[in-house]
C-alpha cells in the first residue's frame, strides 16, 4: 500500500505507521530502512515507528506487567491448552491508536470531539476479506484499498516483484508462536544468531512469564513456542504440515506470484488487524488480533 500511494496508484497518504514489537527478524528492520530511502521518502511520506516495549525483554522481566503470547501449554495431567494472546493488542494496536491520537491533536486522555477522525488502510487482501472490519472506535475508519482494488496476496508479490520489492519478508516476532514449520526452518538455516534467540527464549519461558512466577502465579503446566509443545531444538520443524504441502500447489499455478514466498508460509505474519497465525482451540482467546 505504501508502495501504490507512493506511485500515485493510490491517493497520497498523511504517514505510514509500523508498530515494533521490538523482537522483529533483521531482514524485517532491514527492509523497512529500505522502504523509508527508496520509497517513502521521495514521496514526502513519514514513516513512524511506534512501540510498546519490547516483547522479548517484557516477558522475561519479573518487574514488568507482560500481555501474553498464545503459547503452547502441556499440562500435568497431559491436557494440551494455550496461553491467552494478549500480545497483538498491547504491542501493536494500543502503540498505533496513541499515535494517531497524537495525529488528530487529542492525545489521551483528552476527548476526541465527534466527527474528528483518521482514514486508516489495512493491508487485507481479498484472499482474506473476512477479516476486513470496522474500527473499534469512532475516531478510526478502517479502509481496505487492496479489496478496492480486487487484489490477491498473488497481485501484491507480483507487483512488489515488479518493483524490485519480491525479497519482502514478512512482519512477525522473532519467537512467535504461530510460526509455521517453514518459517521456523527458514530462521535456523538462514539465521543461526536467531535461531539461538528464539531456542533460549523458548527454554526460559518454560514456567510462563517472569512476572507471574515472581508473584507466586505459577504456570500449573510447562509453556512452548512450538505446537509439538516440545523444546524448540527438539521439534519437528523438518516436517511439511498440510498448510505448507496447500501453500506449494498454490505456487505450481502461478510461478510468477512468488513461489519461494508461498513456499516458506504464506500463512505466517502478523499485522494489528489481520494475524495470518494458525489457530488451534485456545483457553482463552484474546480477539483483538481478528
Amino acid at each position: 500500500m505504501l508502495a501504490l500511494s507512493a506511485e500515485g496508484i493510490l491517493p497520497k497518504v498523511d504517514y505510514a505507521i509500523f508498530a515494533d514489537t521490538g523482537w522483529e527478524p533483521r531482514a524485517v528492520y532491514d527492509h523497512l530502512d529500505r522502504l523509508e530511502r527508496e520509497i517513502a521518502a521521495p514521496a514526502g511520506i513519514p514513516v513512524l515507528r511506534v512501540s510498546s516495549g519490547h516483547i522479548r525483554k517484557d516477558a522475561l522481566d519479573p518487574d514488568h506487567r507482560f500481555a501474553s503470547m498464545p503459547l503452547y501449554i502441556l499440562n500435568q495431567d497431559g491436557k494440551q491448552g494455550m496461553t491467552r494472546r494478549q500480545c497483538t493488542g498491547e504491542y501493536k494496536i494500543k502503540p498505533i491508536k496513541k499515535k494517531v491520537r497524537e495525529l488528530l491533536g487529542y492525545p489521551y486522555p483528552l476527548r476526541i470531539p465527534k466527527g474528528v477522525f483518521v482514514e486508516q488502510w489495512v493491508g487485507i487482501s481479498t484472499d482474506e476479506f473476512h477479516r476486513a472490519k470496522d474500527a473499534d472506535v469512532k475516531y478510526m475508519r478502517n479502509r481496505h484499498p487492496l479489496i478496492d482494488l480486487n487484489w490477491s496476496r498473488s497481485d501484491c508479490v507480483r507487483y512488489l516483484t515488479s518493483i524490485g520489492l519480491a525479497d519482502t519478508p514478512k512482519s512477525s516476532c522473532l519467537g512467535c508462536p504461530f510460526h509455521g514449520n517453514a518459517q521456523w526452518r527458514s530462521i535456523r538455516d538462514t539465521s543461526p544468531e536467531e535461531w539461538a534467540d528464539v531456542v533460549a527464549f523458548d527454554a526460559a519461558i518454560r514456567q510462563g512469564n517472569a512476572r507471574a512466577n515472581a508473584s507466586g502465579n505459577r504456570l500449573l503446566g510447562q509453556a512452548f513456542l512450538h505446537r509439538s509443545r516440545v523444546p524448540l531444538d527438539q521439534s519437528p520443524i523438518d516436517h511439511v504440515t498440510a498448510a505448507e504441502w496447500a501453500a506449494r500447489q498454490q505456487a505450481l499455478g502461478d510461478r510468477s506470484a512468488a513461489v519461494e514466498e508461498l513456499e516458506n508460509g504464506v500463512l505466517d505474519g502478523c499485522s494489528p488487524w489481520a494475524c495470518r497465525g494458525e489457530v488451534e482451540p485456545m483457553q482463552d482467546d484474546f480477539g483483538l488480533a481478528s
